[in-house]
Parts: C-alpha cells; sequence; structure tokens
C-alpha cells in the first residue's frame, strides 16, 4: 500500500465520524455528568487499544487543554502486578470485570475499547460494569462483535483495518476531551 492510500484511507475513517455526531454528544454528555457529580471513570483496552485508555484517562485526570483541577480517571491496564495476578489466579477473561469489581461504584462511568468487539475480557467488563450500576461506553470496530449491545453508548466504527479504527477511536477521546473540558474547568 502506498503513503497516499493509507493516508486516503485514513482520512475516510475520520470523515466517517460526521455520521457519529450525535452519539459522540451523547457520550460526552455522560461523561460529563459522571465527572461533575463528583464519580470516577474506569478505562480499559487491549494492545493498541489499551495504549489509547491510559491516554484518556491522563487527560481526565491531568488536563486535555486548559488548567484545570483533576479528575478520576484510573486506566485499567496500568498495574502490572494487579493484571498479572488476576491473569493468573483467575484467567484473561477476567482480567477488566474484577478491576471493575475492585474500583468500580454505582454511578461511575466504564469507557471499552476495542477494535474487534470480541475481547471476551472487554465483554466480561461491560457485563459487570451493568451488573453493578455503572454507565458505560464502547468505542467499537468493525461490527461490534459480541460487545455490541452490551453498553449505554456505543460508538462504531464499521471499518475492517484495526489501525484505521484506532485511528478514529482517538480522535472520538480527543472530541470528548474537548466537549467536557469546558464545564470541567469551570469547576
Amino acid at each position: 500500500m502506498s503513503i497516499q492510500a493509507s493516508l486516503n484511507d485514513s482520512i475516510a475513517a475520520i470523515r466517517a465520524l460526521f455520521d457519529l455526531e450525535a452519539t459522540v454528544t451523547l457520550a460526552a454528555d455522560l461523561l460529563r455528568a459522571i465527572l461533575l457529580s463528583g464519580r470516577k471513570v474506569l478505562v480499559c483496552g487491549n494492545g493498541g487499544s489499551a495504549s489509547d485508555s491510559a491516554h484518556f484517562a491522563a487527560e481526565l485526570a491531568c488536563r486535555f487543554v486548559s488548567d484545570r483541577r483533576p479528575y478520576p480517571a484510573i486506566c485499567l491496564t496500568g498495574e502490572g502486578a494487579l493484571m498479572t495476578a488476576i491473569g493468573n489466579d483467575y484467567s484473561f477473561a477476567e482480567l477488566f470485570a474484577r478491576q471493575v469489581r475492585a474500583f468500580g461504584s454505582p454511578g461511575d462511568l466504564l469507557v471499552a475499547l476495542t477494535t474487534s468487539g470480541k475481547s471476551e475480557n472487554i465483554k466480561r467488563a461491560l457485563v459487570q460494569a451493568k451488573e453493578l450500576g455503572l454507565k458505560s461506553i464502547a468505542l467499537l470496530g468493525r461490527d461490534g462483535g459480541f460487545c455490541r449491545g452490551l453498553a449505554d453508548v456505543e460508538l462504531l466504527i464499521p471499518l475492517q483495518v484495526t489501525a484505521r479504527i484506532q485511528e478514529a477511536h482517538k480522535v472520538v477521546i480527543h472530541l470528548l476531551c474537548e466537549l467536557v473540558e469546558p464545564d470541567l474547568a469551570k469547576q
């Protein structure tokens, strides 16, 4: 594939987000309400989505653009000892669900990222969140896989190439931050 073809595919992936404007706004409204009510955000994903999860949590707990107070956001992929203990003692499928049980409380928010929608550990985290009374936002790819229909708000990037889905997810993360930060800065 040529550089120009890759760039054109990337631009097309970002353009696809125009179709999600109402859903991105809904996700931002939910995120804003959770944070302004004093609740916390838990974020998870695998591989590149784990990095995107850490990025999103950092934007909330530190700042995006404006100097403002920090808000509680925990990336569930950041604690190596805990992750390996869960994986060893239970299973990799329980990696995030167990942490949702440990750190989540009713009224908190789980943000889960999966480019395939077929990550069993993401599915179990979303189910656990619902059982505990957390709200949820899922950033999905392809057809949403078996994670589709599990979150309160779903942002589905209906593409097949993982890199393009991840690029669109990164833009969604930044859009959410841009939409909520002005209100967060007022607190």
